[in-house]
């Protein structure tokens, strides 16, 4: 039997815990050893599990040295945490955004590349197998050409979930929080996004981040699309309330996701192929046909797969250097946010 890849975790919060969660579920493949963060619930947390506690990344990394670490700190610490991480030669799957800044992002994908310790960037989602399903069925023409793409993410965050200060602060905000999400699936599906625009708006509640967003954006391909992103807007139509993949999270049946081609269109997370059998036309019947795919959880998936890399067994299957472009294509948003015009995407 194959050892389990012994991994820590950086950050005890809301995604922290699921972390720590999904090693629990990957049959043998990894094992908890450490938990890395300042406050008194992650240290009686770590109590509780039996492992190690230490207030922050140097301690663990000095005196408990894993073989994997999470980061799932605040967006803010990302690339310094990596860079601990890389310092000491542990690989390191990093929670979405990698970095606040695609120069610090550079920084950090460059310092993991030149060291060749292995950095992961935490977009779950692409280990999700209806994802898997839907790349698929793109790369096999079942679509034809993609020509058009539309995004939504309307949810309504409560008002505790803004207590951390550091989710009222650039860096934070339902663009780079949640859209980046989006953003990495798009670009896995359809290719990289080109040129953005974007309206954003902070008026509901006055933070220094955004709360609603509207963006167009033309993919390197030709296809265009837009995204609708609001969180505080009461809502069914965002990937948290559709895709059943975290049960905290009331599924809905809702589509936020359509994928438009040539000769077929998708919606996601349904799996739901529109198509004409014969003559592509609007006098045509439409058929639609749901296509199959398999239920597990992409964090117990994505965790699994970290410890493959781990062990050398597997390549990275979503590097930080993805997690980069993604956040290039963030950074330019809020640019075309905050100047009132289109922004090419660098990278």
């Amino acid at each position: 039997m194959t050892q389990a890849a012994g991994i820590a975790v950086a950050g005890a919060g809301l995604i922290g815990r699921k972390h720590i969660s999904a090693i629990g579920q990957t049959e043998g493949a990894a094992r908890l050893t450490a938990i890395a963060d300042p406050g008194d619930p992650a240290r009686e947390l770590a109590a509780e599990l039996g492992v190690p506690w230490f207030a922050d990344i140097s301690s663990l990394l000095e005196k408990a040295r894993p073989d994997g670490l999470v980061i799932a700190t605040p967006n803010q610490s990302h690339v310094e945490n990596g860079l601990e991480a890389i310092a000491a030669g542990v690989p390191a799957l990093i929670e979405k955004p990698v970095a606040i800044g695609s120069e610090e992002g550079e920084r950090l994908v460059l310092a993991g590349e030149a060291a060749g310790v292995p950095l992961l960037a935490g977009h779950h989602r692409r280990y999700n197998p209806l994802i898997e399903k839907a790349k698929a069925l793109v790369s096999e023409g079942r679509l034809g050409q993609v020509v058009s793409v539309s995004v939504m993410g309307w949810l309504f965050k409560p008002a505790d979930y803004f207590a951390p200060e550091w989710r009222r602060q650039p860096g934070a905000g339902p663009v780079y929080t949640n859209l980046i999400h989006d953003i990495d699936l798009m670009q896995h599906l359809c290719g990289p996004v080109e040129r953005v625009s974007c309206f954003s708006s902070n008026r509901t509640r006055g933070h220094a981040v955004e709360d609603s967003a509207v963006i167009s954006f033309a993919f390197a391909n030709g296809a265009l699309g837009t995204a609708n992103v609001s969180d505080t807007a009461v809502a069914p139509w965002s990937w948290e309330l559709t895709a059943r993949e975290n049960p905290v999270y009331p599924p809905t049946g809702e589509a936020c996701y359509l994928i438009g081609g040539t000769h077929g269109s998708l919606e996601l997370p349904s799996l739901k192929l529109w198509h004409q059998a014969g003559t592509r036309s609007w006098w045509e019947p439409i058929d639609a046909s749901q296509q199959a795919y398999s239920f597990e959880d992409p964090l117990v998936r994505q965790m699994r797969h970290f410890a493959g890399v781990i062990r050398g067994t597997e390549a990275p299957r979503v590097t930080a250097r993805d997690g980069l472009q993604a956040l290039r294509v963030i950074e330019a948003i809020l640019q075309s946010a905050r100047d009132g015009v289109p922004v090419m995407v660098s990278g």
